[in-house]
Order: structure tokens, then C-alpha cells, then sequence
């Protein structure tokens, strides 16, 4: 397997690479920059001493013929080539004879390279050309006399060997440059390879991924929502969870990089981010939703940096209390059971005390056959034992609070699968403790539930003798947290369509005012294995 390069290395080699890359373009574009430069300024030097000469009047009168011009023009010319550091000054005249040049065994013959042509035309140019000194840089300007006629050329050269040195004197310098800055880049790469390896705790960056995947991974798989906040309030990290919950708030999903005061209330994170203090199981309330918040300073080498919000709705911890209503109804049952027991115990204690038998046999014979009748009503129909217990312990119960709970089964319920058994432990417990709750201030506090099958489901009917639901509050009745009975309630009806909405099920209700309310539920009817 092919080994990874090192941070460090990796770090090296890229930014030296990015520096001598850097520096070679630079170099090159300067480079062309410097040539163009240099040889239009030594073009413009030459050109400027040609247009010179083609204006000097000693010059235009050796042209012209003048015998004391023509034997001052050769000295002339070569002071001017000196003092400018040209090659030659060369002054022709329109055959292309040269009345002056460096070697004055030259003049008088004709001028060599080709590139007068267009001087002697009357067109200003250079160009680089070879002559009797070799290859050079020329600038050639054609000379008027007084009333316009061409009478010459001034051809002014610099030897290409001088442009190459005056380009190399350039490039050397270039190329200095350029070594210097290699190294500053080299020495700044050291630096800052040792600096990010050194903020990174020494880690490849293939152990951070890791790190940080499974940092992710950890905080996600957590139910509470996280938010983390730095040291100016500003939100810097959530979890799926608290993305979740801001949803439901309606709250914005994407908080990251705004202030945590625009989501919740951040008076209490402002003393743990001054002070350094926990704050736990703090109620809020946001929308009408309340959340348990939990707030602790994040500190780095004891210095805090942040703090961290953990929050769940209140209402999920309630509901998940509400969701063991199976096991507390079950509970009650027997509590009232024992209790019923415990007074009828007492009521036979009392009559053997009084040596009342006759009446004792006839206090006995009822019981005796007022639980045979709800028994026998109950399991010959209803085959799931936990449901049927559920049932006989609701009448117990409702005979303890003084209310009358008439069952009417009109189909055999199977026994179900402990997860069907659940759920409908939860849709007729909540149903029943509604009824009674009903009917609790009623003058009649009659309850009555039906089971019935209709076209393939069966109908549970609870009907109570209370006061009744209004149209207002049957619109949003099914939803959490909605109750007339005070805070922390209204569970129950949610719970139940919730149950029924994992059953394929639904509810129907109605209810008149100041008489009662009726509710059905229907779940399709599921056979026992034995097809009974």
C-alpha cells in the first residue's frame, strides 16, 4: 500500500512548488517586460540622436556640398557617437554614399545592410541589421534641406553585443531576486508547516477526519438537541436533534453564525458564559412549546471559550410518562380492586360480628354473582387477557369513583399480539379515564362502552353522560397538548389517534352539550391464529 505523504511534507513540497512556480512566471514576465523596455528605450536613443543630426545645420551643409561642412562633419559625428556611447553615426547621402563612419576608410563607399531603403524614401524606421561593424541596432532618419528636398539619411547604430550586456546586467538581476525570494519562501513554508502541525495537536489530517466523523456521528445519535454557542453568543455548532426541535419550534433550521438569542431566550447563557456556572433543568418556554435546558461553559486550558445547550420538549418526557398508561391503568385496576376487596372485607367482618348470617349469605350471594356476570361477560368475549384485564379493573375503578361503566360486547375480540394488545390498552384506557373524568361533576354518571364489528372493523364506543365537547374544541381536540384540565395535560386524546393512526384506524365524535360526549374508534378486525 502506497504511503500518504505527511502534513508537513505535504505543506513543504506544495508551497515551495506554488513559490518556485510563482517566481519562474515572474521571472519570464519581467524578463520579456525588461527586453521590450530596454530595447525600445535604446531604439528611442538612437532615434533621437538620428533626428539630431538630420536637423544640424553642419550636417545638411556637407550634403549640400559645402567644402568646409564636408571636412568638419567626420570630427562632428564622432564627438556626438562618443559622448552618446553609440556604435557609429553614419551620414549618407541619396546614392547611399557615407560621408561619415567610425573607420574612414569607409567613407566615401557605399552603405552595407540592406535597411536604408526606406529611409531614403522619406520614411523614419529601425531596424537590426548587419553591416561592416558587425550586427547592430539602427535607426535611420531621412535629412532635408531648407526648402524640402531629401538630401540624405542619418543612420545612428548600437552594436547588439551592448543591448545583450545592458539585458544581461537586467536578468542578473531578476535572477538575485528570484533566489531570494525562494529562500524567504522556503524558510515561510518551515514556518507555517510547523505552525499548522503544532495547532493541529501533531494529528495527520486523516486522523482529524476520523476525529471529527465520529465526533459528528456521537453528537447526532444523541436525542436531546445540542446547540454550542462561542463567547459572543454566536451559534457554532447543532446537532440533527436540535435541528428537529427548531422545526417544530418554527424556528430557522440553518442557525449557524447567528446569535442564540434569536432562538431562545439567552439571559441564563449570558451568566454561565460570565461566570462560568452550570444551569440545569431550566424550563423555557418557546411558542407555546416548554423545553428542559441544560447550559455549561466549554472551557479550553480553564479558559471558557463557549458554552453548550442541551434541551428536550417537555412534552416528550410527559409523553413518554403517558405511554406506560397500559401499565398504570393496570395498576389502578388492582389498587381499586384491592380496595373494593379491603371494603367488602370489612362489611363481612361486620356482619359476622353480628351474627347476621342471613344477611351476610344474601351480601355474598351478590357479589358473587355481580363479578360472575362482569367476568364471564368479559372473558367469554374478550380473549386477549391483558385487555380483559384492563376492563375489570376499569369497572372496579369506576364503581370507586361512583360512576356506573356498562359493557356491551357484541363481537369476540381475539387475543392480539402484545404490539396490537398495546395500543389498544392505550386508545380505551385514555378513552375510559376521559369518560370518567366527564362525568365526574354529572348528576348521572353513566358510562357505556360497546364493542361492535362493522364491514371488517371493529367499533369501540365510549359514551359518557358529562358535559359535553364544543364545536370550538372539537377542531383541535386531537392534538398534543390541548386540554381543558390545566397545564402539563391533554395527552391522552393525542395518544389515542396517534395508536389508531399505527393501527390503520380511525375516531369519529360527537357530542351534545350539557348531555355527553360519544367516541368511536374503529381498527380493522384481525382473526385469532385458531380462526375463532
Amino acid at each position: 500500500m502506497r504511503k500518504r505523504w505527511s502534513l508537513f511534507a505535504t505543506i513543504m513540497t506544495l508551497i515551495s512548488a506554488v513559490v518556485i512556480f510563482s517566481l519562474l512566471m515572474t521571472d519570464i514576465l519581467i524578463s520579456n517586460l525588461l527586453n521590450d523596455h530596454t530595447k525600445n528605450s535604446l531604439e528611442e536613443k538612437a532615434l533621437m540622436i538620428a533626428r539630431v543630426m538630420a536637423k544640424t545645420e553642419l550636417v545638411t551643409d556637407a550634403l549640400e556640398g559645402d567644402e568646409a561642412a564636408l571636412n568638419k562633419i567626420q570630427a562632428y559625428t564622432s564627438d556626438i557617437q562618443e559622448q552618446n556611447g553609440v556604435e557609429f553615426i553614419v551620414i549618407l547621402n541619396m546614392d547611399g554614399i557615407r560621408l561619415t563612419h567610425p573607420d574612414v576608410r569607409k567613407i566615401g563607399k557605399k552603405f552595407q545592410g540592406g535597411d536604408e531603403t526606406e529611409a531614403m524614401s522619406g520614411e523614419e524606421h529601425t531596424s537590426t541589421s548587419e553591416g561592416t561593424l558587425g550586427k547592430s541596432l539602427r535607426a535611420l532618419t531621412p535629412i532635408y534641406s531648407d526648402d524640402g528636398t531629401q538630401i540624405g539619411v542619418a543612420a545612428v547604430g548600437i552594436s547588439l553585443a551592448k543591448v545583450n550586456e545592458v539585458l544581461s546586467e537586467g536578468k542578473w538581476i531578476i535572477v538575485y531576486g528570484s533566489l531570494l525570494g525562494l529562500i524567504a519562501g522556503i524558510v515561510g513554508a518551515y514556518i507555517l508547516a510547523s505552525y499548522i502541525k503544532r495547532v493541529m495537536f501533531n494529528l495527520e489530517p486523516a486522523a482529524i477526519a476520523k476525529l471529527l466523523q465520529e465526533r459528528s456521528a456521537v453528537i447526532n445519535s444523541v436525542r436531546e438537541g445540542i446547540i454550542a454557542v462561542d463567547m459572543q453568543g454566536n451559534i457554532t455548532l447543532v446537532n440533527q436533534s436540535a435541528i428537529d426541535y427548531l422545526q417544530k419550534l418554527g424556528l430557522n433550521t440553518n442557525p449557524i453564525g447567528l446569535p442564540i438569542s434569536s432562538y431562545i431566550p439567552s439571559k441564563g447563557l449570558d451568566r454561565v458564559l460570565a461566570k462560568g456556572e452550570e444551569q440545569l433543568d431550566e424550563e423555557l418556554t418557546i411558542n407555546g412549546t416548554t423545553i428542559l435546558v441544560n447550559r455549561v461553559p466549554v472551557k479550553v486550558d480553564k479558559t471558557i471559550v463557549g458554552a453548550l445547550s442541551t434541551f428536550r420538549d417537555k412534552t416528550e418526557i410527559k409523553q413518554l410518562s403517558d405511554q406506560l398508561s397500559g401499565v398504570k391503568t393496570y395498576a389502578e385496576a388492582l389498587r381499586a380492586q384491592s380496595h373494593e376487596f379491603m371494603n367488602r372485607m370489612q362489611v363481612i367482618i361486620g356482619m359476622l360480628h353480628m351474627k347476621n348470617y342471613d344477611r351476610l349469605k344474601e351480601y355474598l350471594d351478590d357479589i358473587v354473582d355481580q363479578q360472575s356476570g362482569d367476568i364471564s361477560a368479559i372473558t367469554s368475549n374478550i380473549k386477549d387477557p391483558v385487555i380483559a384485564g384492563l376492563l375489570l379493573g376499569k369497572l372496579s375503578y369506576a364503581r370507586e369513583k361512583g360512576a356506573v361503566l356498562n359493557i356491551s360486547i357484541m363481537t369476540v375480540v381475539p387475543e392480539l399480539t402484545a404490539a396490537v394488545s398495546y395500543e389498544i390498552i392505550t386508545i380505551l384506557g385514555n378513552l375510559l379515564d376521559n369518560a370518567l373524568d366527564a362525568v365526574e361533576n354529572s348528576s348521572t354518571k353513566e358510562i357505556e362502552l360497546k364493542f361492535a364489528k362493522t364491514g371488517g372493523m371493529i367499533e369501540m364506543i365510549v359514551k359518557d353522560t358529562g358535559k359535553g365537547i364544543t364545536i370550538e374544541e372539537e377542531a383541535y381536540i386531537f392534538e398534543k397538548g390541548i386540554s381543558s384540565k390545566g397545564e402539563n395535560r391533554g395527552f391522552g386524546l393525542y395518544l389515542v389517534s396517534e395508536s389508531l393512526r399505527k393501527l390503520n384506524g380511525k375516531i369519529e365524535l360527537e357530542s351534545v352539550p350539557d348531555k355527553g360526549t360519544t367516541f368511536k374508534a374503529s381498527i380493522p378486525y384481525v382473526k385469532e391464529e385458531n380462526g375463532r
